[in-house]
């Protein structure tokens, strides 16, 4: 069967999605399903420690969350504008790509002012797509205080399907405890689910952590609008496979361990690094691989992740992985039976 985009259409109850986080990380719930017997059972995230022995390794995506999420004053009008950190393209003349919103009203040359002195101010001298912009920030001071002052006037950008403002909470929540290598737009949210005391754990019965990087962008949450999905371009990602990952994750293929991939991320980091023989080669890149059924996987044989939106590409390569009838099948039972969705929901484990 042809995958189409209206394959990947399901109803998703507006009362499933989580608005906050449970109290403890890794007291989520967590659906398994076991490809090899076609069994789905449900559990707490925690108990993730049941399926995983000596020598098996996840791989965890170690990107860190900035405060993308600004606001400005257009100049003259003083019109409130929505600014979206998307990538920094110039360290030495304070270039960044943004989305901005209302995006009607931004044009090339517009000043927008930030904070309540203005301290910071951004000239338009781009369109690059309909909401799309490139920014020049004017700043009097080093590098280091332009950051900071992009931190403190930032807030953390949780998804606006949350339908709230961004409170401390969301500061640390939406952030892994293994976060590192500022460059996330939106968290891994598979990630969310470690604890301190589960992954200490984890170690103590011999299960490894391999550290890649994959600076998550919107494009993974760019609609996609083509009913072929052949036909669809992902945005580019940066993403870093250091040397000992890869060495530590071929280890334990050779000695048959299971890979796991924590999240759609890191899934598809390892896809974009295979060498011929079918091992994770060490990489420093960019990839807009998009991965949707039928395909096969090279390096994880297990993957932790989220319940996705509809017609997502989270969602189709959940979906490649899991086999899609079974995935669709899992969706199903999952809204029978309650389980919170998208980012700050619940775990969904596919062996």
């Amino acid at each position: 069967m042809k995958m189409k985009l209206s394959h990947f259409t399901y109803n998703l109850p507006k009362e499933l999605i989580a608005d906050r986080p449970m109290p403890h990380r890794d007291e989520s719930r967590l659906m398994v399903m076991d490809r090899k017997t076609g069994e789905i059972e449900h559990r707490q995230f925690k108990d993730v420690l049941d399926y995983f022995d000596d020598g098996d390794i996840m791989a965890l995506n170690n990107t860190k969350v900035f405060p993308a999420r600004m606001y400005g004053n257009k100049e003259k009008t003083g019109a409130r504008i929505e600014v979206f950190l998307l990538r920094e393209l110039n360290v030495e003349s304070r270039l960044w790509d943004v989305l901005v919103d209302p995006a009607r009203k931004i044009r090339i040359g517009n000043k927008l002012y930030f904070g309540e002195d203005d301290s910071l101010v951004a000239e338009v001298i781009d369109n690059t797509t309909s909401r799309g912009r490139t920014l020049r920030f004017l700043f009097d001071g080093s590098y280091e205080e332009f950051r900071a002052k992009l931190a403190e006037l930032g807030e953390t950008p949780i998804p606006k399907y949350i339908g709230r403002e961004p409170d401390e909470d969301d500061v640390e929540r939406y952030q892994s405890i293994f976060a590192k290598h500022e460059g996330a737009v939106a968290a891994p949210v598979a990630s969310l689910h470690f604890s301190k005391q589960l992954m200490k754990r984890m170690e103590i019965k011999g299960v490894d952590f391999a550290e890649l990087t994959l600076h998550v962008g919107l494009g993974t949450f760019r609609p996609v609008e083509v009913e072929d999905l052949s036909k669809h371009k992902m945005d580019s990602e940066q993403f870093i496979i250091p040397d000992a990952t890869a060495q530590s994750i071929n280890k334990s293929m050779n000695n048959k361990g299971r890979v796991c991939a924590v999240g759609t991320t890191s899934l598809r980091a390892m896809e974009s690094s295979v060498s011929t023989n079918g091992r994770l080669k060490q990489a420093n890149g960019w990839t807009n691989k998009f991965i949707f059924p039928p395909y096969e996987f090279k390096i994880a044989d297990a993957l932790i992740t989220n319940f996705h939106p509809p017609q997502s590409t989270l969602m189709m390569m959940t979906s490649a992985f899991g086999g899609y009838d079974f995935t669709i099948k899992a969706y199903k039972e999952a809204i029978k039976e309650n389980y919170r969705f998208l980012s700050y929901g619940d775990a969904f484990m596919i062996l």
